[in-house]
Order: structure tokens, then C-alpha cells, then sequence
């Protein structure tokens, strides 16, 4: 190719990309990128892009992986610590696929110890709580059926909740205080932390009288029975933690490996011990990343893109976390958090990727599948904007450009 003509396809490219730091939201092809190879093509692209004025007044930390050709396909600021927002989700689950596996169930138990005479229970119902997001009505009434296929129909005792699997404090570290918190007991209803008053109106409603009954916590003895069990599969809570980016999902999951270590009232740092375990078999552990809680509601959560990558292409060249992680993430244009995002454009229903919105912060990392047929993984956290859609422009944006032929 001629210098002259090097220089016509740069200018031509140049008004190109004037134009296109104008309208946030759109990608055209021009005519410089046509004539580069893979991937100069894509990396191009993404260099006209950063041009920006978004980034007079804002930062990314950018990292774009070619999983086809095992290889950095694109980078910016990759190492900077940021905050992930909801991105965090995606450590979360990753993190707890590998170390409890795809069968794992979170669980509900109820127990009884105690003497039946006369279709009266003397003793006690105890309540024991796995941090099950999902139990709901229908499983607090598979409690009460229980209770009456025991045959009684009065209980002299108490109804006792055993919520030792976590640590009692009901908010993460580093949550704001007006923010719409969910309460993190390991035993719930939904959302409502009061179980034992639902599970005694329900009783009574089921024909059982509760005799002078006392409603307290405490822990399960060694020898009660088992009287019922509820269960709930991890695929069950990844839909809704990464589909609608729950956050009560997302710290149940949390919690789930925290209870790893085998305490009672197992803490935050528990699961983010494990979590740092994994950060080192990627090999990244001597970089002081900091994992505050499960959701990314945390001010305190520092993680950086090429963490992000590192996890993603992990869990890609690792199948049992993969077939579970992959049908879980938002699909652009289709479903979840991404649902009205990247419609029309090349990466509509290719992008399958979790979003992250906090004050000041806009992310998105997943996967997509490039014009050529290699497979991408990406992680883009913006920081510094005031408003999201600035962020989510350019994140949508990047994916197209990594889709586009």
C-alpha cells in the first residue's frame, strides 16, 4: 500500500472517528479498519473509541482476551484498582461453581426433639437455616405438612431458628446506610427475616395449637429428628443473582462458601479467603485485591479488570463451572440487566455478559463470540462518571466493536 494512501485511508478514519465521539451510542466501520487484519482491525477500533471526551473527566480499565488464540487481544489500564459494582457477581459465582460444585443445594431444614404423647408434641421445632434466598410459601407449607404427618396437633415447647451458619450481622461491611439493604439472615422468608412468627401463624392456620409457645433462637441439638428438608440448586440462585443482579442472591451464594470453614457464624472473610484462593491458582495473588461482600453493594470491594479476565477465562477452560455460569449471564438485547441493551447492533443476542451500576461506577465483563468465530472475554469497569449511561454507551460500544465483522 502506498504512503499516500495511508494517509487518505487516516484522514478518511480520522473524520470517521470525529463523528463517532459525537454520538455515544452508535459504531460505524470506516474505512481504515477495513483494510487492517485481525486483530489490528478490532484494536483500532477500540483506539478510536478511547478517543472519547468522556475520559477528560472519567477512567477505564479495560482488558479484552482472545480465548480462541489464548492471548491478549486488547488492554488499558487493566491492573488499576476499581470498584466493580455488580461485577463482583461474577467473582462471586465463579468463585463458589468451583469450590461446592454444580449439584450443590442450598437447604432449609426443620427438626423436632421432644416426647409425643397423646398427639401432643412436648418439646421443641427447630428451624435450621442454610441461607436458602428461594424459601418461600410453598416451602414453609411443606414445613407445617410435616408437622402434622407427625401426628399431633399440639406442641408444648418452643420454636427455636439455629441461624449459626453466619455471622448475626444483618448488612455487609462497607454498605451505605441509605441504600435499599437486603437483610442477610441465613434464615428467611423471601426477603423477611421474622420466620418464626410466619412459621407460627402458619402452624396454627394448619389446625395445630401452639401451647403457651416460646419463639427463640438457638442452636440444633445432636440428637433431633429430622423432620423436613427444602432445597434449592445452585443453578435455581445463579439465575436470578446474574440475570437480575439480586443481591440478596448474590450474599446467600457468598455465604454459601464462607460456611466452607466449617464455623459457626462463619464470616465475610471466611468467603473471601476462599475467594483469594482462587485469585492465587489464576496467579494473581500477590496483587492486594480486596473482597468486601458478594453483591458489589461494598464501597470497600478493589478489584481490577484483568482479575475479571483472569476468571473468566478460568471458568471457560474449566467445564463444570462454565455450563453453569454461562446460561446464568444477562444476553444482550434479549434478557436480564441487558435486556434493552446493544439492540440492532452485531453483539445483540452474541454478548452474554454481567452488569455493574454503583454511584460513580458503570461495568460489564462476560463473553462473546467475534465475527471471525473466536471466542472473547472481556472486562470493562468505568469510574468517575456521575451518570451511568455514559458508561454503558461505551461499554456497548466496545462489544459491538468486538462483534462487528
Amino acid at each position: 500500500m502506498s504512503r499516500l494512501k495511508i494517509l487518505l485511508l487516516f484522514l478518511v478514519a480520522s473524520v470517521t472517528m470525529m463523528a463517532q465521539t459525537e454520538e455515544p451510542d452508535t459504531f460505524c466501520v470506516d474505512t481504515m479498519e477495513v483494510a487492517l487484519p485481525w486483530p489490528q482491525n478490532i484494536q483500532y477500533r477500540l483506539d478510536s473509541l478511547l478517543q472519547s471526551k468522556m475520559f477528560e473527566t472519567s477512567m477505564v480499565g479495560m482488558i479484552v482476551y482472545d480465548l480462541t488464540d489464548d492471548s491478549v487481544l486488547y488492554k488499558v489500564n487493566e491492573r488499576q484498582m476499581m470498584r466493580p459494582a455488580s461485577t463482583m457477581k461474577l467473582i462471586t459465582a465463579i468463585a463458589a461453581i468451583d469450590r461446592l460444585g454444580g449439584s450443590h443445594q442450598f437447604r432449609t431444614q426443620l427438626y423436632y426433639k421432644g416426647d409425643i404423647d397423646n398427639r401432643t408434641l412436648y418439646g421443641d421445632l427447630y428451624c435450621l437455616g442454610g441461607f436458602d434466598p428461594r424459601f418461600d410459601r410453598d416451602d414453609m407449607k411443606a414445613f407445617v405438612e410435616s408437622v402434622q404427618r407427625l401426628g399431633v396437633d399440639t406442641i408444648r415447647g418452643r420454636l427455636v431458628a439455629d441461624r449459626s451458619m453466619k455471622h448475626p450481622d444483618l448488612l455487609g461491611e462497607g454498605w451505605c446506610w441509605d441504600d435499599d439493604n437486603p437483610k442477610l439472615s441465613p434464615l428467611s422468608l423471601g426477603r423477611d427475616i421474622a420466620f418464626l412468627e410466619a412459621f407460627a401463624r402458619d402452624l396454627s392456620e394448619g389446625g395445630i395449637v401452639l401451647a403457651s409457645i416460646q419463639l427463640s433462637e438457638g442452636f440444633l441439638p445432636n440428637d433431633a429428628s429430622i423432620l423436613c428438608t427444602r432445597t434449592h440448586s445452585i443453578d435455581q440462585v445463579l439465575q436470578r443473582m446474574m440475570k437480575n443482579s439480586d443481591n440478596f442472591y448474590a450474599e446467600s451464594m457468598f455465604y454459601q462458601l464462607a460456611a466452607t470453614s466449617g464455623k459457626r457464624h462463619a464470616h465475610a472473610k471466611d468467603a473471601a479467603s476462599v475467594i483469594k484462593q482462587l485469585i492465587s491458582k489464576v496467579g494473581l495473588g500477590s496483587n492486594p485485591y480486596r473482597i468486601a461482600d458478594g453483591s458489589g453493594l461494598s464501597l470497600y470491594n478493589y478489584v481490577s479488570p484483568e482479575l475479571e479476565m483472569r476468571l473468566l477465562r478460568y471458568a471457560y477452560r474449566n467445564s463444570h463451572i462454565y455450563q453453569h455460569l454461562l446460561p446464568s449471564l444477562p444476553i444482550a438485547g434479549r434478557d436480564g440487566t441487558l435486556k434493552s441493551r446493544m439492540k440492532g447492533t452485531f453483539a445483540e443476542e452474541n454478548v452474554k455478559a454481567k452488569t455493574g451500576t454503583v454511584t460513580g461506577v458503570s461495568a460489564l465483563a462476560g463473553y462473546c463470540t467475534a465475527a471471525n468465530g473466536h471466542q472473547l472475554c472481556f472486562s470493562i469497569i468505568n469510574q468517575g462518571i456521575m451518570k451511568p449511561d455514559p458508561g454503558r454507551a461505551f461499554q456497548n460500544r466496545v462489544c459491538n466493536a468486538l462483534c462487528a465483522p
